[in-house]
């Protein structure tokens, strides 16, 4: 009769335990995979505790209201026709030049450059005095300008 020793037993099924360890790797691994992707990296908001004393703060706070925005309606630029050339005015007031108009129309997008610019051409105005307009208006940093037309001009 031959015997049989438990640790030659053991020894044979060696490579069975490995084999066996490989699948389960693989699910670790994918369940890795898995979290990381659907980790968010954000920092989580939330109200952090804190201890504020009696003591402090008995005192009136000086409190001010911060200055208003700076806002306006829109920014309307008309330009007429005299036959020979052409005239702008810039919320009413007169402009004595393009380059006065350009001037105006940046020191108003520096301070509020997503104010409405409405171009308001007379219907005698040459087109390229309009496209003219309309690209120093683009250019001076607005990013909205619009066109006005007159309804009973024809």
């Amino acid at each position: 009769m031959k015997r049989y020793s438990p640790l030659v037993h053991f020894r044979s099924s060696g490579t069975d335990l490995d084999a066996a360890m490989t699948p389960m790797i693989d699910v670790v691994f994918l369940l890795l995979v898995f979290f990381v992707w659907t980790a968010s990296f954000q920092i989580i908001e939330q109200i952090l505790p804190s201890e504020l004393s009696s003591q402090m703060g008995t005192e009136p706070a000086d409190i001010t209201d911060p200055p208003p925005d700076a806002d306006f309606d829109s920014v309307v630029v008309r330009i007429g026709w005299d036959g020979a050339n052409p005239n702008w005015t810039l919320n009413e007031l007169p402009v004595t030049s393009i380059a006065q108009l350009r001037d105006q129309l940046t020191a108003i997008s520096e301070i509020k450059s997503n104010a409405p610019v409405i171009l308001h051409p007379d219907v005698e105005v040459p087109l390229g005095f309009v496209i003219e307009a309309y690209d120093i208006c683009k250019l001076s940093g607005f990013s909205k300008v619009s066109f006005a037309i007159n309804r009973d001009a024809g």
